[in-house]
């Protein structure tokens, strides 16, 4: 009888050992997902949604706004990005008439576009310009892009022999219809005032932002016309080395500066819904840290050369953060809603991501390390 429970017994232990070894395994093919710690966390404004528009720039670039008013007021705005969309719209038009149907014309667009636009006509709250007239709170831009470049189609082939003087008004009063008529006046604290007087009772300084890029097939330390088609306006960037443009990104963020990132998030390494975007050396997998490439400038030129990097998409960076692995990420604020994942709109780059998908960046010129501006000759 004894000898029978002691076999009993020893059969009991060793299911519980295969169960224990089980488990064990289980747990360790089990994937662990993405830890993330946040090193630093400025404080920005709430996430906005795009919607079925290409307005990524303006959205972004509104939101780093945003956050510089924070930064330097403590003033909390909510600002009218499709205000900055209308009179791109125009420009564009303009640019595009001119050169006979040469230039590009469409809804996309850099950074240097909000800030060209407040230079000339400042800017104004969302509640002054919801900028959808017909729809309020849903933006689709489709049909208007539509219309607007039919309308410059037909002008350009000069039906009349020579354009006509209304054909701009024409032109305006869709966008009138479609978006909204530009108000003379936004409320800021229960005080009407102009959108260039906002601008100056915020004392937001245009020329206190520059952007960076960082291509070897243009001298280091050099201002180039960055060619992407959506740099149509022909603005200059500041030229760095790979190294650089990553320090110039790693300083503003520990300095408390946010900046806007543009870049190529067609990479398959990058997936919003799993709130991360990668570029590891093997299989691209969203389950648990890997190990990731090591991006040389060289890479990056040649992904860049044939076209596989390039500028489709601008966010707003916000902070510094590390996996469980102590690898750096960039907390990055999409336009894409906060119910677009888990983390309310947010997402995080790895730096292997940032240095092969980067195309540009802006930032304030103070979050730039002293021995990069004497490089460059910003003061």
């Amino acid at each position: 009888m004894k000898k029978q429970t002691n076999m009993k017994t020893k059969n009991l232990f060793g299911i519980i050992f295969i169960l224990f070894l089980s488990l064990h395994l289980f747990a360790q093919e089990e994937p662990v997902g993405y830890k993330f710690t946040d090193i630093t966390n400025i404080q920005v404004s709430s996430v906005k949604d795009q919607q079925n528009t290409g307005t990524c720039w303006s959205f972004s670039t509104t939101s780093f706004i945003e956050a510089e008013l924070l930064r330097l007021n403590k003033h909390e705005y909510d600002l009218s990005e499709m205000y900055f969309v209308r009179f791109a719209y125009e420009e564009k038009a303009l640019d595009y008439v001119r050169y006979q149907g040469k230039a590009n014309f469409g809804e996309g667009g850099q950074a240097h576009d909000v800030l060209n636009q407040i230079k000339k006509y400042g800017f104004v709250t969302q509640q002054a310009y919801p900028g959808n007239e017909y729809d309020p709170g849903n933006y689709k831009h489709r049909e208007l892009d539509k219309i607007l470049k039919a309308i410059l189609e037909v002008v350009i082939t000069k039906p009349n022999k020579k354009l006509t003087s209304v054909w701009f008004k024409a032109y305006q009063a869709v966008l009138d219809t479609y978006l909204g008529i530009i108000p003379e006046k936004t409320e800021v604290n229960k005080e009407l005032i102009t959108p260039l007087d906002f601008v100056k009772k915020e004392k937001f300084n245009i020329d206190d932002y520059v952007e960076l890029t960082s291509f070897t097939h243009h001298p280091m330390y050099s201002k180039i016309i960055l060619e992407v088609p959506d740099n149509w306006s022909h603005d200059y960037y500041y030229n760095v080395p790979l190294d650089e443009f990553i320090s110039v990104m790693n300083s503003a963020l520990k300095s408390g500066y946010t900046f806007v990132w543009d870049g190529d998030v067609g990479y398959e390494g990058f997936s919003h819904k799993n709130e991360v975007a990668i570029v590891p050396e093997g299989t691209v997998e969203f389950t648990s840290p890997q190990k990731e490439k090591d991006v040389s400038a060289d890479y990056r030129q040649l992904e860049f050369d044939n076209l596989t990097t390039t500028d489709d998409h601008l966010m707003h960076i916000t902070g510094l953060a590390e996996d469980q692995k102590g690898t750096i990420y960039y907390k990055t604020k999409n336009s894409w809603g906060d119910d677009s994942n888990d983390l309310g709109g947010y997402l995080y780059m790895s730096e292997s991501f940032l240095r092969l998908n980067t195309i540009a960046i802006m930032v304030h010129k103070d979050a730039i390390p002293k021995i990069i501006k004497e490089k460059l000759g910003i003061k």
